[in-house]
């Protein structure tokens, strides 16, 4: 998983600050070298074989619903192998690392009756990164490493419906997109990431309700601004993300936030991800970012990209 350098970088003005902006540092590595983001997360909670009373802990032994699979909320139960998750990433020569919040947005936290920890789970996620990320730049302080703030796209969609029967139909509405994402974004920012991430767009209604939410945030004076990487997902060879846009049209709809970095992430593997990323490389006006998964079994059920 990589962010991918052009050199596009000078439309970007900086905020007045003491010291060099975030904005700045990451603009000054990035016209030298890639960069390294960090790998999956899920995959790696997989390996520690967590039963339900490990996702549960002491806290939510009592909890009505089952939690098993939650992984956001490890970062309460379990916040010390979110940790050593983050530093073996870090250790294995990764600049950036997400923080564990892909899910962490009250949306996706209600499927398992959780969504009153939304802002708790960004904050104390981001503050676990932090601390993974700062305790590794000591080591090296010639080579800062950085925190994202994953912003996933919700369990719902504001462009398409959840019934075949009934197209009209929607389950959740973009002034209801932006205040979890505004919950979300905040506790990140209180937990000290780097960077915002809104990742895996397959809905740009849904990404367009996140980057709202990212400047009504920063708005609020008590923030001061930080890079945003937008990365979309395309679902199939045809090239298309799941509400039917063509990566040219993605990053189209989304030119309007002025994001530091674009991208495209999961779905494909990198053979079958490369001519659209190549597409976007050649349009975009900033760095470029491209993290593909594993991509499609063969008829063995291997994956042949890892």
């Amino acid at each position: 998983r990589r962010v991918r350098g052009l050199n596009r970088s000078s439309q970007y003005t900086y905020p007045i600050m003491q010291k060099q902006s975030i904005f700045e540092t990451l603009d000054s590595i990035l016209k030298k070298r890639i960069m390294i983001i960090d790998g999956a997360m899920g995959t790696e909670i997989q390996q520690y074989n967590l039963s339900a009373a490990d996702y549960r802990g002491e806290e939510f032994k009592n909890h009505p619903s089952e939690l098993k699979g939650n992984n956001e909320l490890l970062s309460l139960t379990k916040p010390d192998i979110i940790y050593q998750i983050h530093k073996a990433y870090l250790e294995a020569g990764a600049d950036i690392i997400e923080t564990n919040t892909f899910g962490a947005t009250s949306v996706a936290q209600g499927d398992y009756k959780t969504e009153h920890l939304a802002y708790r789970l960004n904050l104390v996620s981001a503050q676990l990164a932090k601390k993974a990320a700062e305790e590794v730049t000591k080591l090296d302080p010639n080579k800062p490493r950085f925190v994202a703030g994953a912003i996933g796209p919700t369990t719902k969609t504001c462009s398409l419906s959840p019934s075949v029967e009934h197209p009209e139909v929607r389950n959740i509405t973009f002034d209801d997109l932006v205040k979890t994402y505004d919950e979300q974004i905040r506790g990140l920012l209180d937990g000290g990431v780097d960077i915002l991430l809104i990742e895996t767009v397959f809905d740009t209604l849904n990404c367009k309700a996140a980057i709202f939410a990212v400047q009504q945030v920063f708005d609020d004076p008590k923030y001061h601004l930080i890079p945003l990487f937008i990365s979309g997902t395309i679902v199939d060879k045809s090239g298309r993300t799941l509400s039917g846009q063509t990566s040219d049209a993605f990053l189209t709809s989304i030119a309007h936030a002025k994001p530091f970095c674009v991208g495209l992430n999961c779905a494909l593997g990198a053979l079958e991800m490369r001519p659209f990323i190549e597409r976007i490389s050649n349009i975009a006006s900033c760095y470029v970012s491209c993290y593909p998964n594993a991509g499609f079994p063969n008829a063995m059920s291997r994956y042949e990209n890892l």
